[in-house]
């Protein structure tokens, strides 16, 4: 296995230039297919860790949130990304001590939002800076590098809100941040607009479905993509859909299940 400091200094790397595709997996199957499949970090999702939990998105504790993030660490030779949602926590002071536990697990980076816990509205900007200045103490005090992606949830609470978002994500900025990120902007001019707002900072802009490819994000500037829960949505919708066949009699939602020898050499070579 690649050491912690190996992986962050890689995740580093990826950062200084060019533009990368992050996905999210969801548990422990998933990383190691993802790093099979040739992708050079991961991040994890809080929603598909609460779903495989039985649980809906912000549901998950703190602590059952680092028992994750230790086991995703501890199973692949890729950098991970923490979604740590709000800090699970209000206050500066103790968004900074879950980030200090968060550093134990092993990530090579993680996000702080600007949501209030259980995502139910969001920070005014004082407050929310003060958290993410408290999450790069944090990191500095640790003497680990590690990436601060302070993240903007202005956009999802209201799509019209690309003015605020950027002056939000201007301030991380400012604050420490090493990458930014709102999720929610798609139109090409808004995104490019946002590059530029926060450059030199990288940002990471979140894809969720079909329309503007890799290389249009690249062209734009955009540093690194991820794709949220997305991929966690389509295997569950995938199952659903196989499930509601065999509900009706049918087993042909079956037929792009594949061979299970495949997936068993797969993850043979993680044991070998």
């Amino acid at each position: 296995m690649i050491g912690t400091a190996a992986k962050r200094a890689r995740f580093r790397a990826l950062h200084q230039q060019g533009c990368f595709v992050i996905p999210n997996p969801w548990d422990i199957g998933s990383a190691r297919l993802l790093q099979h499949m040739g992708f050079a970090a991961l991040a994890s999702t809080s929603s598909g860790h609460a779903w495989t939990k039985g649980r809906p998105d912000y549901a998950p504790s703190r602590d059952d949130a680092l028992h994750h993030l230790s086991a995703l660490c501890a199973a692949v030779d890729l950098p991970i990304n923490a979604d740590f949602e709000s800090g699970y926590a209000v206050e500066p002071d103790a968004v900074a001590a879950n980030v200090e536990l968060a550093l134990g697990t092993g990530v090579a980076g993680l996000s702080i939002e600007d949501s209030k816990p259980g995502g139910k509205g969001l920070h005014d900007l004082p407050l929310a800076v003060e958290r993410i200045r408290a999450a790069r103490s944090a990191i500095d005090r640790s003497g680990e590098d590690v990436i601060l992606v302070a993240r903007s949830e202005a956009l999802l609470a209201d799509p019209e809100a690309l003015t605020p978002a950027i002056h939000k994500l201007v301030a991380f900025a400012d604050a420490g941040a090493d990458c930014l990120y709102a999720p929610g902007v798609k139109k090409k001019d808004d995104i490019a607009t946002m590059v530029c707002a926060v450059a030199p900072k990288p940002l990471n802009v979140l894809i969720t479905g079909p329309g503007l490819s890799v290389g249009e994000l690249r062209d734009l500037g955009v540093r690194r993509i991820s794709v949220g829960g997305a991929l966690a949505r389509v295997a569950l919708s995938a199952m659903i859909s196989a499930a509601e066949q065999m509900k009706e009699g049918s087993f042909g939602g079956l037929a792009n299940a594949g061979p299970g020898r495949r997936f068993n050499d797969i993850f043979s070579a993680f044991d070998s």
